[in-house]
């Protein structure tokens, strides 16, 4: 088992003038681990990013690879192979000297080299492409191309950022599952940075969810998606997102709009809460929560209800059943152990 690549983080602070892009990033990744950054834009993952690729010094704290602080070393001294959106391809060579590079970089002697480039470009299934220039390829394709380039070089670290973004949606989900395969049959360990939750979710062992500059939760995805540490957490993470709602609670119970939900909690006194309730864990039952039905969005095989509360909006995801027409008064309810309270105060899981 290859038991290169972990990484570790201790309170990384990176100032730019009097703004802090991050405030103190601390995490560890284990060898071999698929690990995402997830984060709405500028939250503060890609610097993370770049940090850890040594493309940027933080302005104080440590980077730890493999048990060696290398807070001071360049980029090149890293062993870091990195793929960034924009693939910097060189388009006057071939895809065989653009894979090939690196290693003529390293000195490598030219009869290494051919069978290494040829190994690396059938690993992502571009054999047959080595005698054209990148401008010949599709965006797939160049793609690869630069997943060949990091995979030539044996690095211990694979840092991705964003890579599929310039991708159409077919292909970002058939190079996500080719991703997550090659990762798995190198044995390295990945770093991913995303903003899109559902990338970060399917590919993740672990993920660090960053918001403002800062790490909210990290977590295997089933984890960070059952249990979200916060509200903001909560907002962000799940398609689509959690309902947040303003309520009561007291005894087991939760009051919304002047309604009763029961809850599996046992919190001592009542409280303001921000209660959440996932849109697919919503249910049209009697006895709930009179809503009024504003809109419908028919999905095929589910359907998203935009629903009026009182001064509240909530959506429902509906997938067995008759789905309800616009206009139409409903009642909607959840299982006690499917909602969610948050502390309407501090915003922090209770």
């Amino acid at each position: 088992m290859n038991m290169r690549g972990q990484v570790h983080f201790d309170r990384i602070v990176k100032m730019h003038g009097n703004f802090s892009a991050l405030k103190g990033i601390d995490f560890t990744i284990q060898p071999g681990e698929f690990f995402a950054l997830l984060g709405p834009s500028g939250s503060g993952k890609s610097t993370t990013l770049r940090i850890l690729a040594g493309l940027d010094m933080p302005t104080s704290g440590t980077v730890v690879i493999d048990g060696k602080d290398v807070t001071a070393l360049d980029a090149k001294d890293r062993d870091v192979a990195m793929v960034f959106q924009s693939y910097a391809l060189y388009p006057h060579m071939t895809v065989f000297e653009n894979i090939a590079f690196p290693l003529e970089m390293a000195k490598v002697g030219k009869a290494e080299i051919e069978p290494a480039v040829r190994e690396a470009a059938r690993k992502v299934k571009i054999d047959h492409l080595l005698d054209r220039k990148p401008g010949q390829l599709s965006g797939g394709q160049q793609q690869r191309c630069a997943l060949a380039r990091a995979i030539v070089r044996k690095a211990r670290l694979f840092l991705l950022d964003e890579p599929l973004s310039n991708l159409d949606a077919k292909l970002r989900l058939e190079t996500r599952i080719e991703l997550k395969k090659l990762q798995r049959s190198l044995g390295v360990t990945a770093v991913y940075v995303t903003h899109d939750q559902e990338e970060a979710m399917t590919l993740a062992d672990r993920m660090a969810v960053f918001m403002e500059g800062q790490i909210q939760q990290i977590g295997r995805p089933s984890e960070v998606f059952a249990k979200p540490n916060s509200v903001d957490v909560a907002a962000f993470i799940g398609s689509p997102p959690m309902n947040l709602i303003e309520g009561r609670y007291a005894d087991g119970h939760v009051e919304i709009e002047g309604h009763r939900l029961r809850t599996s909690h046992q919190i001592a006194g009542s409280r303001n809460v921000i209660v959440g309730i996932r849109p697919g864990a919503m249910r049209l039952e009697a006895g709930g929560l009179p809503a009024t039905v504003d809109l419908v969005e028919d999905l095929g095989d589910t359907a998203v209800l935009d629903l009026t509360l009182g001064g509240a909006t909530l959506r429902a995801r509906v997938s067995d059943g008759p789905v309800p027409k616009e206009g139409q008064a409903v009642s909607v309810t959840a299982r006690p152990e499917d909602i969610h309270l948050f502390d309407a105060t501090t915003r922090k899981r209770l």
